[in-house]
């Protein structure tokens, strides 16, 4: 019988009381947290005000929540209305459930109305885009551990060194004889680090120029990777010919991203940046 090199965790959440505090909770707060720090010190390394990401967070980080549970609602209908299925879980955020996709494009959008609502100067929302770019990835790498704590999301069975270890319980319908799974939330983690790292040292050298490219760099990669990791996963997912839903708009979203990136092509420079 093979070790797992990473254990599943035994606690999912604490208790002070009649408060329960969830651990999935926590890594998407402590995502967030770390997003807006970080955009704040790009966006005045590029000449925006301080405060600004701050009040810009205030429309953005609700919306992305609404719209990443709502992604996940929409394409999960059955775990809400099918049998068995309570249509009040829908709130319970805390349990796991969250649509990268809709996160992104709700966010988006409200991002966009509370841009359109302050003074940025000559700043434009392609800037905030390229700023906040990094910051996304971080929370993005950080959040995905709330999978780990809920024990979900993992792939394939697996017995490479750094599989994860699923008790006989979580285990999905046809995989009970399986003791240890791909931990696809950890191949996401550090693919979305490699890349806030990636983005970071490019936009420090100034090797991408044309404001709103790095942010389409940061989709097209994402999804570059996310069609991946989705590929080896195991969990229940719908699908259009015999591919998950998630491939598909992966797909779909990484050749808008690398369109938009042809068409926004500038000439590459080097030099030195206080950007970080």
């Amino acid at each position: 019988m093979i070790s797992a090199f990473l254990p599943s965790p035994t606690l999912s959440l604490i208790s002070l009381g009649p408060l329960k505090i969830h651990f999935y909770a926590l890594c998407i707060l402590l995502g967030i947290v770390v997003a807006l720090r970080l955009t704040e010190r790009r966006w005045i390394a590029r000449g925006g005000a301080p405060g600004f990401v701050s009040d810009i967070a205030v429309v953005a980080v609700p919306s992305g929540i609404i719209g990443g549970r709502i992604y996940h609602v929409v394409t999960s209908p059955d775990n809400y209305f099918g049998s068995g299925g309570h249509p009040l879980d829908i709130i319970k955020i805390w349990e796991g459930g969250l649509g990268i996709w809709g996160a992104i494009a709700f966010g988006a959008l409200g991002a966009w109305i509370a841009f359109r609502r302050k003074n940025a100067g000559e700043l434009t929302f392609a800037h905030f885009a390229d700023a906040i770019a990094p910051g996304l990835l971080l929370a993005q790498a950080l959040g995905r551990w709330g999978n780990w704590f809920n024990v979900e999301l993992f792939g394939r069975p697996s017995t490479m060194p750094w599989a994860l270890e699923v008790p006989a319980n979580m285990r999905p319908a046809g995989f009970a004889e399986y003791l240890t799974f791909h931990p696809t939330f950890l191949y996401e983690s550090l693919w979305c680090a490699a890349l806030a790292a990636v983005l970071i040292w490019l936009d420090k050298g100034r090797k991408v120029t044309s404001p709103g490219k790095l942010f389409a760099l940061y989709v097209a990669l994402y999804c570059l990777g996310r069609i991946w990791i989705e590929a080896l996963r195991i969990d229940q997912a719908h699908y259009i010919a015999g591919i998950r839903l998630n491939d598909w708009v992966s797909a779909l979203v990484g050749a808008g991203a690398v369109a938009i990136l042809i068409r926004r092509r500038s000439p590459v420079e080097s030099g030195n940046s206080s950007e970080i």
